[in-house]
């Protein structure tokens, strides 16, 4: 099969490399569309992101069709269509041809999306949805959300008004962001130019002068120092980036804040799949019954090299305007 390798000089090269056979409880699927996400270049410059690198074909999350089954599958047939979040779990990573995953990690793709849509769920849905639940938020209570326009804050933002929720504020730093959180349904007056705008006084401001009861940071770094000024004693933080400062850090001990990391590798590392078939389902669900609508994607290319540094150079510098970056892979 075909597959973009990591080399050890951290470029990437189209390789030809041997089809993965399936063990006794994985399927072997033919990608049809691959999804982007910040780890995969943050796995290339990164120390704590690279140990999690199991295969020098990276990506982690896919759509395709099922082409061979192990001896122990029973959920699924050769020839059905699904979609994953493989992550370090499968026998390579998703800038291939092929991937060999375990069953209980699997969802049938939703009848009413393609692959391509299909392919930008797993990493950034499963995020979204495990701090949409943990943060456990009640409609009266203040949000304030940090890079809501990425492929995280996009669907958690689904999620929201989804679930009724008015009373949340975000950020964005420029007008192709700011016109893709409108088109999710979100005010004008609930976005915060942080270009423009002093997000702390504005945010305040918008929140009638009161400290906020959530905040949920999808940015980190410097933003985290304001986001945990804005948010009150005893407050809820959700942290989706691990780059709090030592500022913020401090700020939120001194608040007796309750801090939730937000990690979907975690349950790979344990093997607790059942998060993985469980929450795709649930996303399935809502997708299938348009209760909530698949993300929105920019296909940027075919499988090769190019393809795999364009997406990487916009992921770093945040250049997604709200779309999820897809690869195609293999036709339909």
């Amino acid at each position: 099969m075909k597959a973009v390798i990591l080399q050890e000089n951290r470029e990437f090269k189209l390789e030809t490399v041997a089809i993965p056979q399936p063990e006794r409880n994985q399927i072997q699927v033919k990608i049809t569309a691959s999804g982007f996400n910040p780890i995969d270049y943050q796995m290339t410059e990164n120390k704590s992101e690279r140990k999690l690198i199991h295969s020098p074909i990276l990506g982690r999350e896919f759509s395709g069709i099922i082409t061979a089954i192990g001896t122990e599958i029973t959920e699924f047939k050769i020839g059905d269509a699904v979609f994953c979040g493989s992550g370090s779990m499968g026998s390579n990573g998703t800038y291939a041809e092929y991937i060999c995953v375990p069953e209980e990690i699997a969802v049938k793709k939703p009848q009413n999306i393609s692959f391509e849509e299909a392919a930008g769920i797993p990493s950034a849905g499963l995020t979204a949805l495990q701090s949409f639940k943990r943060m456990n938020a009640s409609a009266a209570d203040s949000i304030f959300i940090t890079g809501a326009a990425g492929g995280v804050g996009n669907m958690f933002i689904k999620l929201l008004t989804a679930n009724s929720f008015k009373k949340f504020w975000v950020t964005a730093g420029n007008d192709e962001s700011i016109a893709s959180l409108i088109n999710l349904g979100v005010k004008r007056e609930q976005i915060i130019n942080y270009k423009k705008e002093n997000v702390y006084e504005t945010a305040l401001s918008l929140n009638e002068n009161k400290k906020f009861d959530i905040v949920v940071d999808l940015v980190g770094n410097s933003i985290a120092d304001i986001a945990a000024r804005l948010l009150k004693i005893n407050g809820t933080y959700i942290d989706v980036t691990n780059f709090l400062t030592a500022e913020s850090r401090s700020i939120l001990f001194s608040k007796g804040v309750a801090i939730y990391n937000i990690s979907n590798y975690a349950y790979g590392i344990e093997k607790q799949y059942e998060y993985y078939k469980n929450g795709l389902s649930e996303l399935s669900y809502l997708i299938e019954n348009e209760i909530i609508s698949p993300p929105s994607i920019s296909v940027i290319g075919e499988l090769n090299a190019e393809t795999v540094n364009k997406a990487l150079a916009i992921l770093r510098e945040n250049k997604t305007y709200g779309r999820k970056l897809i690869m195609k892979i293999n036709k339909e």
